[in-house]
């Protein structure tokens, strides 16, 4: 009973999904008792509202569900599972132009809980398979996010470069693929100085996750996920309520690989790279300075004008060793900048890409799979705000403006411009609950992103 998903509806509760302009339709096809309940008890197909409706023996005969007309369909059932009574249930009624594959998803998130450390109470509802859902994607896609969140939920204690990567492997494993592992020093014997000038201020060595799956000759997808599994600012402290919730700047790194565990699940016909810098922004002796310069795996030395820019120089060894391969799609992302959730909130990721086809296309799977994102411009002239004068270019821009940009710009200079790439810039976090997506961790364009390559690579 993967999801509280089950085969057969002998014995069912129907339930019925109706929006406000189709409250009249219904009231004259429904049994006169429905009918008069529904009345009796105030529905009116708002938004989330119930109506439990008994039959002519007293006992639970129908749910009636209100969801809103602006609402995608794929979340009519969602907040069903916590609201409705332990039983079976089936649908029966479903908004227009719902599909079944997406109702039964929006159905198996509301049943998610984080229980590492809290055991779950009540969702006893169980729901028959939607005729026609695909239940394989449904499952795939289900596991793919109750992974990301529950990663990324999880405080540092037990959430460290250590522990990710050894999630990374788990993953790897069940799939057949290849999982290297490339730790403290060796970033330094390898050529990834960046990622282990970030780390290695932390007891918790530095690493770098490398996955590989997949036919040699297949087009190439390389997934770059920001894995800072606790961010303190380093020697740019973080004030405490700017730190408190850094346990979740490795959800980049949880997303990407959450979305590749899909991908190698569904076995889609590509070359899979799955490249995760995991380390830990701490304070001691040895940590990287303001003013510091470094040397990137390109070559590229950078300024350090601030500690707490961390993210993007762990990315930059990454991005640049994927290049190398030239990969048909090349995407990253991360919980990069303040300034994206000042411009767009915490619900709209910011899409920075350097292809219109590909940035249309991801665009138009976020519209269609309710994961929304927003594109942002990479503004070449705001490149000069990263400029430096004693190296190639800073991690940091001087001022207070554009900040979401820059640290996209400064990204583009570690990608070969011949390769479509595109920077999410994510929250990752649902700072309210609404139906399947509760407060707490999100896999913010995770389901956009596997729409897009499922249909590209088939």
């Amino acid at each position: 009973m993967a999801f509280s998903l089950i085969d057969g509806d002998a014995g069912a509760v129907p339930v019925t999904v109706l929006r406000k302009d189709g409250l009249d339709r219904w009231r004259e096809a429904a049994p006169a008792h429905e009918r008069d309940w529904a009345a009796a008890t105030g529905f009116t197909a708002e938004a989330g509202k119930l109506a439990l409706v008994p039959d002519q023996n007293g006992r639970l005969g129908r749910v009636l569900v209100g969801h809103g007309d602006g609402d995608a369909a794929m979340w009519a059932l969602a907040g069903l599972p916590e609201n409705l009574p332990e039983g079976s249930y089936r649908l029966d009624g479903a908004p227009e132009g719902g599909d079944p594959t997406r109702i039964a998803l929006g159905w198996a998130l509301g049943t998610y809980a984080f229980t590492r450390y809290k055991e779950k109470k009540g969702g006893g509802a169980r729901l028959a398979w939607p005729d026609g859902a695909d239940r394989g994607e449904v499952e795939r896609l289900a596991g793919a996010i109750f992974l990301a969140r529950d990663l990324v939920n999880t405080p540092a204690s037990d959430m460290g470069p250590a522990e990710l990567a050894a999630e990374a492997q788990r993953v790897a494993d069940k799939a057949g693929a290849h999982c290297r592992l490339i730790v403290g020093d060796d970033l330094l014997a390898e050529n990834y100085p960046t990622i282990h000038a970030v780390g290695r201020a932390s007891d918790r060595a530095p690493r770098l996750v490398d996955i590989t799956w997949g036919a040699a000759d297949a087009p190439k997808v390389t997934l770059v996920g920001k894995g800072v599994c606790f961010d303190s600012g380093g020697l740019d402290l973080k004030p405490a309520t700017g730190m408190k919730m850094m346990k979740k700047d490795m959800a980049g790194a949880a997303i990407m690989l959450a979305l590749g565990q899909a991908i190698m699940a569904a076995g889609l016909p590509v070359r899979l790279r799955v490249l995760l810098p995991t380390v830990e922004n701490a304070v001691s002796g040895n940590a990287m300075r303001p003013l510091d310069i470094v040397r990137t795996r390109k070559g590229l030395t950078v300024e350090i004008g601030n500690t707490d820019a961390e993210g993007r120089l762990i990315l930059c060894d990454a991005l640049a060793d994927a290049s190398t391969e030239a990969p048909a799609l090349l995407v990253d992302a991360a919980t990069l900048t303040g300034a994206a959730r000042t411009a767009l909130g915490p619900e709209l990721p910011a899409l920075f890409c350097n292809n219109d086809e590909l940035a249309a296309a991801l665009i138009a799977a976020g519209a269609a799979e309710d994961d929304p994102m927003w594109r942002m411009p990479l503004w070449k002239p705001y490149r000069r705000l990263l400029d430096s004068k004693a190296a190639d270019l800073n991690n940091v821009s001087d001022g207070p403006h554009a900040g979401a940009i820059t640290a996209a710009l400064y990204l583009q200079e570690f990608v070969e411009p011949s390769i479509a790439w595109a920077h999410f810039d994510v929250m990752a976090w649902n700072t309210r609950t609404r139906p399947g997506r509760p407060e707490g961790a999100e896999a913010q364009t995770l389901r956009a992103l596997y729409a897009h390559i499922a249909k590209r690579f088939r």
